[in-house]
């Protein structure tokens, strides 16, 4: 299921090269779609204000899934064209199967929600419709079975339009 999602994700992302528009050939761009590593997720970044932007990730994984919304605030860096900073927070939902009960048994099963923290890096590739993004999001699962998850470290490779 995960791979699949990868390909469609992938498949969309190449099929939208011939809408691009001229601001997403800059060193800007207002929304971006693509896939994120680690967590593998799909990714929907959209600029609700030149330094504001809402990060949708919806995650496929052995043992469920989960949707995250974030909201991250975008800040130059100087003498980096494309480059910025990034760091946010939000919330996120998601489902345990029953794989995840059966292997953990005294863990509390199906639905998850927790908070979200985002820093990281973003980059817009000058002259091409690509976005990448580097960033770690820490978080906090409250429902459920609550623990912090600590060791999300995310690379997003994005098509920009």
């Amino acid at each position: 299921m995960k791979k699949l999602s990868v390909v469609l994700a992938l498949a969309f992302v190449v099929g939208m090269g011939s809408s691009a528009k001229a601001q997403a050939l800059g060193s800007d761009y207002k929304t971006a779609l693509g896939v994120k590593f680690y967590p593998g997720a799909i990714t929907l970044k959209h600029f609700i204000k030149d330094d504001a932007a809402l990060e949708g990730l919806l995650s496929f994984w052995r043992y469920g899934f989960r949707l995250t919304g974030l909201y991250e605030y975008h800040g130059d860096i100087n003498n980096a064209p494309g480059l910025k900073w990034y760091v946010g927070g939000g919330a996120h939902i998601g489902a345990w199967n029953n794989e995840w009960k059966d292997r953990y048994p005294n863990r509390d099963n199906g639905v998850q929600f927790g908070v979200d923290g985002v820093l990281g890096l973003d980059y817009k590739i000058k002259e091409a419709p690509i976005n990448l993004s580097l960033d770690w999001q820490p978080s906090f699962n409250l429902v459920g079975y609550s623990y912090f998850e600590g060791g999300w470290f995310g690379l997003a490779i994005r098509y920009t339009f």
